[in-house]
């Protein structure tokens, strides 16, 4: 009789499993394979934009500099002279010239120090520090780029044409090889500035 009632005592005394806490284990479950399956396409796209982001910074490196040595390097001397007087142009006469080549110069190099950051990215593609960074300079790179390229532009433009309100006289008809080779390089600076356009674009999706 004892033993019954004993038995009996630990029946009734036996903790009962509340419905809720039963129903919390597949909720948790579900909730993190549902982060999981949301994490990888996630992971896979942010990797292929920062793909892109190291191509076109490359792209974008060889635009820079070949626009500053292009420009660096741009002089002409004409056939004639006198005793006295050689006709000589070369980039350095214009100081508009001069910020260019600094400018784009400073550009490819920046492009150059950002590789490895950019490497980063493709690495770890959900990372936002690294990529947050390169967005802010990549920004102020991009308005250096522009500027020196649209200032060089102006300049071109008064030597083809030249400016009769302020008696400026147009001189490429003279140093033709100078003005085409000035223009090229402007054409390089542009180039390099879309393609780091491109870059902040790809940069703002992957931080999205």
């Amino acid at each position: 009789m004892k033993t019954d009632k004993s038995v009996k005592e630990t029946a009734i005394n036996m903790p009962e499993i509340k419905s809720d806490d039963k129903a919390k284990a597949p909720l948790l479950n579900s909730s993190k394979a549902i982060a999981v399956t949301v994490e990888q396409p996630n992971r896979g796209s942010k990797k292929g934009i920062a793909s892109s982001d190291f191509v076109l910074r490359l792209f974008a490196m060889g635009a820079a500099l070949g626009a500053a040595v292009t420009m660096g390097n741009n002089q002409q001397i004409l056939p004639f002279f006198t005793q006295f007087i050689e006709f000589l142009a070369q980039y350095n006469d214009i100081t508009t010239f001069v910020y260019f080549v600094t400018a784009n110069a400073a550009v490819a190099g920046y492009l150059f120090l950002s590789l490895p950051f950019s490497v980063i990215c493709i690495n770890r593609p959900l990372a936002t520090t690294p990529r947050l960074v390169l967005v802010i300079f990549d920004t102020v790179m991009m308005g250096i780029t522009i500027t020196a390229a649209s200032a060089s532009a102006s300049m071109v433009y008064l030597a083809h044409n030249g400016n009769q309100n302020t008696m400026w006289l147009p001189f490429c008809q003279q140093f033709g090889n100078f003005c085409q080779t000035a223009s090229g390089a402007v054409v390089g600076s542009l180039i390099a500035g879309t393609f780091l356009m491109f870059i902040i674009i790809l940069s703002a999706f992957a931080l999205k």
